[in-house]
This record gives C-alpha cells, structure tokens and sequence, in this order.
C-alpha cells in the first residue's frame, strides 16, 4: 500500500511550476541584483574613467606645459575631484586617487589613477556592500622648444617682380618708355648705374626707381613685411608658451649677406629683429644691365646662389639640442629660407648645370632649380629646414623669351607641381613646405610655417 502511494506521488505533475518556481526564486533575484550593482558599478566606472581623462588632458594642455608640475598636479586633481563629488552619492566614500605629472626633456607626461567603492543596492541578498571599481589614464605632450630660427632670404633681382597681376600690368606700362633691355619689364630691377645701359642716356632711371614712383608693390616688399610681422608672431607665441626664440636674419643673391645677427648670432631682442626686416630687407643692386659688379668682368646677369646661402648659414650653426630648459640642454636650430627656388649663377664646367647653360669666357652662367644636396647635409646635423616657395609664374613682356628658355622647362606642368617646387618641398623637411603664388599673402603664409615648427598637441596615451 505504501509502495503505491510513493509511485503515484512520483508520477503525479501537478503543481510542478510552483515547485520550479520556488527552487529558482532564490538565484533569479539574486542575479537581477548582481546584474542592476555590476551596471550601476560600471555606468560610475565610466564617469570616473572620463575624469581622469579629462584630468590627465589638463595637466599638458599648451597653457599648462607653462606651469610648473606640482601647479599641473593641482589642476588634474582638482578637476578629477569635481566629477567624482557629483556622483559622491553612489560611491561608498571619496575615491583613492594619484596623479602622477613628470617632464623628460620637453615631454611632460601626467597619469591619473583612481580605486573606488560603489555601493550596492543589495548587500545582504550578494553578500557585499560594495562593488570595487578602478581606472586609469595617462597623456602627454611635448613642451614648446626654446628655438633659434635662422632666416634666410632671397633678395636676388627675380624677386623684384611686381607683386600681383595688376602691379605687373601697372610695371609693365610704367617701364614702356625705358631703354631696350628695361623696356615694358615686370621686374624692377635695382641698378647703380642706369645710364650705362644700352641706348640709356644720364636721366635714364633703374626700373626699381619707377616702381617706388608708381606706387607698385614687389615681392621683395611682402618678404620683408612677413618677416617684421612674423618676429610679433614669435614674440606672442613665446609668451604663451614661456620659452625662448631667438632670430637671425640674412639675405642671399650671388654672395651672402647678414641683416641681424648682433655679435654674430641669433638674438632674443625680436623688436629690433623686426624693425631691422622691415627697413634693411631690399633687392640687390648691380651695376648695369648684363654687368652685376662694377668694371664687368662677367658681362652677364646673374645673381642667385641658393647652395652658397644655405652652406653659409650652416657654418654659422651649432648642433641643435633638445629645446629644454634642463641643465646642458641646447635650442633647437631652424632655417626658414624664403625663395623662388630657381639658382642663377656662374659655374666653371657646362656639364655641372642641369638648365642650359650660357658661355661667358670661362665660365657659365647656370639657371637652375636647387640642387638639394645641401639640404640633405644640413638635415643630417639634425638642423631643420622650413622653406616657403614664392612661386616662380610665367613672365610676359621683355623678359617672356628668357623665360620660355631657361625657367619654363622646369616648371611644368604648373609652377606648383614642376621641377622648382618638387625640389624645394624635397629640401624642406617633413610637414614644413609651403608655397605662396603670386598675389598670395606671404605674410599669412609665414606665419602658419612658423607655427607648424612650434606646434605641439597633448594626447591621451591610454
């Protein structure tokens, strides 16, 4: 009897659910509160994670690397505490915070790391009051660099043209009634002595005399504006950013000339930098047409020797160091040349110019893109080299022939895309080419090349 009483109540389904039901009451509740303190945990996790990243951003932001690493720390800090106050009430007590903000060179480098306690909503039922959470951020950047900038500057005839196509038109009409050789030219060209051109007699005036008459703006004019201007520039950036630039200004044509350097060298006195630009920056003067030096040994034109400027100002150089204020640290040393691109000089072998090269007794004269060579030796010192290209355009007028001869070859298919300015971008080192085409504004131009040498950028590194 009791035998079949068990298998009947073995058999029996009835009421199962509320069976299951009871079994899995305890472990389905259990769960809802693990899942609802895990979300409330992680969703506190992530607000904390975003305020230590925001807190290690701060501490290496532009205006932060000015400060001093202990003024960093504070600020990390204090805004890490100020979201971690907001959201005070889920947390079982003030989060475990270390910020750590430390330079190595000119790289400042902040982590932020926290520990902290969110508190459950169902201690008993999970047996802990709290859900421990933990995160962790790091970022750098890289300081500003003290930095000596050496200018190097074309001041040879070719950037006595016009500055735009209207004070082209307005040269070109202007110069209609000069002799032959100056006649309807879109360059002013600066001579000593004007009358000894041909067909020139005692009142004939250089070309650059009737530019300064007729109000007509060349691009030497917008190289030494750039360059005053950029001095303001350096001076603004600097206090910004609380370290030191130092300048030196030369020019270049067939020789190499210095327009600031007191004592020789770069000079922290960017005032004097600028007013000396803006008053000693002007074309070279030759003699005559054809007849650069007086007594006209070399009875040609010529006067642009890229190689001989860039050799020049890297003798003058010292090995660049780091930027950094540390003790035996050293500026970083920067050249800006400023130039058409296009060489013009008197070489001693035919076979040593890759344009055509015109006989003058023993020697000839090259018309040529730079060769980058020298470049290469200067960016093998560690030297960096920031080139803005003045586009060399086509020329109409009396100079057309010589151009459609000796320049246009290499600047095809366009001026920004030929020989010229592949070799001047190849000179530049990375990031810091610009080109300018005429009519452009230089000054603008300069200006954001500078402060592609100088900028810097915090980023999270994790």
């Amino acid at each position: 009897m009791l035998r079949a009483s068990l298998c009947r109540f073995v058999r029996d389904r009835k009421a199962n659910v509320a069976v299951i039901f009871a079994i899995m009451l305890f472990p389905t509740v259990y769960l809802l509160g693990m899942t609802l303190d895990y979300t409330q945990a992680q969703r506190r996790q992530s607000q904390l994670d975003a305020a230590a990243d925001a807190a290690a951003i701060a501490a290496v932001t532009p205006s932060m690397m000015a400060q001093s690493t202990s003024v960093a720390q504070t600020t990390a800090t204090n805004i890490f505490n100020a979201t971690a106050n907001a959201i005070a009430g889920g947390l079982s007590g003030s989060p475990a915070l270390t910020v750590n903000v430390g330079n190595v060179g000119l790289v400042r480098t902040a982590t932020v790391s926290y520990t902290a306690n969110s508190s459950n909503a169902f201690p008993t039922l999970l047996g802990a009051p709290v859900w421990p959470i933990k995160g962790a951020a790091t970022a750098s950047a890289s300081g500003a660099p003290n930095i000596n900038f050496y200018l190097l500057l074309d001041d040879s005839p070719s950037m006595g043209i016009a500055a735009t196509s209207n004070d082209i038109t307005k040269m070109t009409t202007a110069t209609a009634s000069q002799p032959s050789g100056s006649r309807s030219c879109a360059f002013a060209c600066h001579e000593k002595n004007p009358q000894s051109d041909s067909g020139a007699n005692s009142s004939t005036k250089d070309n650059l005399s009737i530019a300064r008459s007729n109000s007509v703006t060349l691009r030497i004019d917008l190289v030494a504006q750039a360059t005053a201007s950029l001095m303001s520039t350096a001076q603004t950036t600097e206090a910004q950013q609380n370290n030191t630039y130092k300048a030196a200004i030369y020019t270049f044509d067939y020789g190499f000339n210095t327009v600031y350097a007191p004592s020789g060298l770069p000079s922290s006195d960017l005032s004097s930098a600028a007013t000396q630009a803006a008053n000693n920056i002007s074309l070279l003067q030759v003699d005559h047409q054809n007849c650069v030096l007086s007594g006209c040994s070399i009875s040609t034109d010529y006067g642009t020797d890229i190689v001989n400027g860039l050799s020049s100002v890297n003798a003058l150089m010292p090995l660049p160091g780091g930027g950094s204020n540390q003790t035996g640290d050293t500026p970083q040393e920067v050249i800006f040349l400023v130039t058409d691109g296009v060489e013009d000089k008197m070489v001693t072998l035919s076979s040593s110019c890759s344009g055509t090269p015109l006989a003058n007794g023993s020697k000839y004269r090259c018309q040529q893109p730079l060769n980058t060579a020298i470049c290469t030796t200067i960016k093998n010192r560690g030297i960096r080299i920031a080139v803005l290209y003045t586009e060399y355009l086509p020329i109409t007028g009396t100079s057309a022939g010589w151009y459609n001869s000796y320049i246009a070859p290499f600047n095809n298919p366009s001026s920004s895309t030929g020989q010229i300015a592949q070799n001047l971008q190849s000179c530049a080192s990375p990031g810091l080419f610009y080109d300018v085409q005429s009519g452009g504004d230089i000054t603008a131009a300069l200006k954001q090349l500078f402060l592609k040498v100088v900028e810097t950028a915090p980023h999270l590194t994790n």
